[in-house]
């Protein structure tokens, strides 16, 4: 897993760290039609944010996992959908994994895109049912770790993300 530089060994991450204002490409780049999310990033991410409550619900460790997954894709997915156009029609490119289009449009978040690549198969394997995939401290971790992926796509998109207070009067 990655992990954050710091000065401090009893301090170190295994996240990548987060990338402030993100903007190192703002500009958009092709990417294959096929490819590009058929949803708006503000959609994308609402889905992401459902995704994690519903991933803290979940009881069984691999599913909890894979769903905490799903909701990073869904935050990539975001991401492609603000910053990616459709490439010029032509020949159809083969499958390409949206980890690898997130390093294409935002080279910012590639270590991002590296910890949740490596994650995939595990996710395949606990929505396939595998049992003992995943321990529980990994999908704790997923947890964590895409809770915080998401805030960061959030902040390099221009949207702010405010969480709810539970026991406040609405």
């Amino acid at each position: 897993m990655p992990t954050n530089r710091s000065t401090s060994s009893s301090n170190v991450s295994r996240f990548p760290a987060p990338v402030p204002g993100g903007g190192a490409s703002r500009h958009q780049l092709p990417v294959p039609a096929h490819a590009l999310p058929h949803r708006t990033p503000r959609e994308l991410l609402t889905m992401a944010r459902h995704g994690l409550e519903e991933a803290a619900e979940i009881r069984a460790e691999g599913m909890r996992y894979a769903t905490a997954h799903l909701a990073a894709l869904r935050a990539a997915a975001a991401v492609l959908a603000a910053r990616a156009v459709p490439a010029a029609p032509g020949r159809r490119s083969r499958v390409t994994s949206v980890w690898s289009l997130l390093v294409l449009v935002a080279p910012e978040l590639s270590e991002w895109a590296s910890f949740f690549a490596t994650g995939a198969s595990k996710r395949s394997a606990a929505e396939a049912g595998i049992p003992r995939v995943v321990t529980p401290r990994e999908a704790d971790d997923l947890m964590r770790a895409s809770e915080q992926f998401i805030a960061v796509v959030e902040v390099a998109l221009g949207y702010s993300y405010q969480p709810r207070i539970e026991g406040l009067a609405s």
